[in-house]
């Protein structure tokens, strides 16, 4: 369970509880369903010296460092010093479907008139939305690229026309290894398995972007077969 950040301010912080259809933001994943209607109820604890002006509640949903949905409600409303408020709203989903699908970490916060963050709350949201959607058709274009980068790389390899240096090999095959790390994050997000974070994301495009690094690294160049064959003639002869 995710606990409610804080918004720093003057004397104390600002706490943000909110619930969708009754169950706590924070418990469990967030269920976004585009064909429902949501009721939404955020309270706001103020435990500052200052009233803290509300106007608008945002609810979006992030992966790669890439918004891929966000609903901005407008819900203004002041909050005391030490006191809290508590504001309820519907929230209709109905184009979600068309903007992204499976699991998102999502946040809800509230924002003040000049359009800063007052407080916030992280959640994973579990989107009910097409393959279709902006988010699918974005995993479908990384696979895409991903696997014409892999055919580029593989048959260069094929028909010997790789660099001679090795390094350059190695950055040959570095964007299938990225790709490929990339393809997995968000295969694991739309198969609703392991939502996109950096806990996640790091090791996946790391470890697939190493891996493809070392193997272009380690292909031998047409030359380097070359002399290898002329050393092992001239040893074999030599003896």
């Amino acid at each position: 369970m995710l606990a409610p950040p804080t918004a720093a301010a003057q004397g104390g912080s600002v706490l943000l509880e909110a619930d969708v259809d009754g169950r706590p933001v924070g418990v469990g994943n967030l269920v976004l369903r585009p064909a429902d209607t949501a009721k939404v109820s955020i309270t706001v604890r103020n435990g500052t010296d200052t009233v803290q002006r509300v106007k608008t509640v945002r609810i979006s949903g992030s992966a790669l460092a890439l918004t891929f949905f966000a609903y901005d409600t407008t819900v203004p409303f002041d909050v005391p010093p030490r006191s809290a408020e508590t504001r309820s709203f519907p929230l209709d989903p109905s184009d979600l479907g068309s903007q992204a699908t499976g699991l998102l970490p999502t946040t809800i916060e509230v924002i003040d008139v000049q359009r800063e963050t007052i407080a916030s709350v992280e959640t994973t949201g579990d989107v009910k939305g097409s393959l279709w959607s902006v988010y699918g058709a974005f995993g479908l274009g990384v696979l895409v690229l991903t696997a014409l980068s892999w055919a580029g790389a593989l048959i260069a390899l094929a028909r010997r026309r790789l660099p001679a240096n090795r390094w350059q090999r190695a950055m040959r095959f570095l964007p299938a290894g990225i790709g490929t790390g990339l393809v997995a994050v968000i295969s694991l997000s739309v198969l609703r398995l392991v939502a996109p974070s950096p806990a996640a994301e790091i090791p996946f495009i790391a470890g697939a972007a190493a891996a493809a690094f070392a193997l272009g690294y380690l292909t031998p160049h047409q030359e380097e077969r070359r002399r290898s064959s002329v050393d092992a003639d001239t040893v074999r002869f030599a003896r």
